[in-house]
């Protein structure tokens, strides 16, 4: 059988002082003299006590807590994300709780309202694939930022990639290579996915390319952009290059293209999103844009411990720039 956990009146037997003396010692308290603070400290050490965090935060109407729900705990791009978050909040003072919706809508509203109940000081998403109107709701009881969500609301607070630049920007690239017949692959479910498809559109538009459009739906994993890329190869007309929505679909693509007998770039140029760690390594050597996501993390978080502290009641809605990474996947069209 579990040992029964001490109680805070376990202590104050041990320490002989009163509960709520315990209290204001936990809460370190500067009207409690050394000697009593002393008493607590080692009554609390000898029977192994640690003070309920969910009781204080309720006596106290806060938890120090900030909650973190990232969409996809399979992608390294929303852990570098999460170790800025971490890094900032260490340093003021407040602790993290992670959650996780595996990329499902209704399992990310449900770690949401989790961690609402929970009573955590502030929540940050990242990348959400909840419906919007239900973080915008969490948002109305809870301070919220959104990372990797691009929104105007008056409550909630976003920081974001400039997705829609940024895959002009790489489309831009294979033109000026030479490219005319480009496809993408795309998700619009995923955060920053819609952006991307917008601007892929456009910017083929203004190219006067879009006799070559040509919209391969899949997802940002390595199996969705591997099925999409078996769909642009069964195909008759091969383009020459492909616009990934993300790094990891883009690799899917790259295993697509090898198991068929092709290669990047001499047969399919091909590019990515993110630059995530796997895609600088040798082997993938993938042309993508980088976008800071620790800076992502650090900014939402910032963001928020300024809400919780007062030193800002109007949102903000920060846009970071990205940049061009050409590697081994992009080279000029085919034959």
């Amino acid at each position: 059988m579990a040992q029964k956990q001490p109680t805070i009146l376990d202590l104050a037997q041990r320490a002989g002082v009163s509960k709520s003396l315990v209290s204001l010692v936990m809460r370190g308290s500067s009207q409690v003299s050394d000697a009593r603070r002393r008493a607590v400290l080692e009554a609390a050490e000898e029977l192994g006590y640690r003070p309920n965090a969910m009781a204080r935060g309720l006596a106290e109407q806060r938890t120090a807590i900030i909650g973190c729900v990232i969409s996809d705990l399979h992608n390294p791009f929303f852990a570098e994300v999460f170790d800025g978050i971490e890094e900032v909040a260490r340093r003021e003072e407040y602790r993290t709780l992670l959650a996780t919706g595996f990329l499902d809508p209704y399992r990310e509203e449900a770690a949401v309202a989790t961690l609402v109940e929970l009573r955590v000081d502030a929540l940050v998403t990242v990348g959400p694939v909840a419906d919007v109107d239900a973080l915008l709701q969490a948002g109305e009881s809870t301070p919220l930022v959104a990372v990797g969500y691009h929104g105007t609301s008056d409550h909630v607070d976003t920081v974001s990639n400039d997705d829609y630049t940024g895959f002009q920007t790489i489309l831009d690239h294979l033109v000026d290579l030479g490219h005319s017949d480009i496809a993408t692959i795309y998700s619009t479910s995923a955060a920053g996915g819609t952006g991307r498809h917008q601007a892929y559109l456009d910017r083929m538009r203004h190219h006067g390319l879009e006799d070559y459009i040509a919209e391969f739906e899949g997802d940002f994993t390595r199996t969705g952009g591997r099925r999409a890329m078996e769909s642009i190869l069964a195909n008759r007309n091969l383009p020459t290059g492909v616009v990934v929505a993300n790094d990891f679909a883009a690799v899917g693509a790259l295993d697509a293209i090898e198991e068929a007998g092709y290669s990047a770039p001499d047969d399919i140029s091909v590019t990515g999103y993110d630059d995530v760690e796997v895609a600088g390594s040798q082997r993938i050597n993938l042309t993508t844009i980088r976008q800071d996501r620790e800076d992502l993390g650090r900014i939402a978080a910032t963001s928020i411990i300024e809400r919780l502290r007062g030193e800002r009641e109007e949102t903000i809605h920060k846009l970071l720039p990205n940049e061009l990474v050409v590697r081994g996947t992009t080279g000029p069209p085919r034959g």
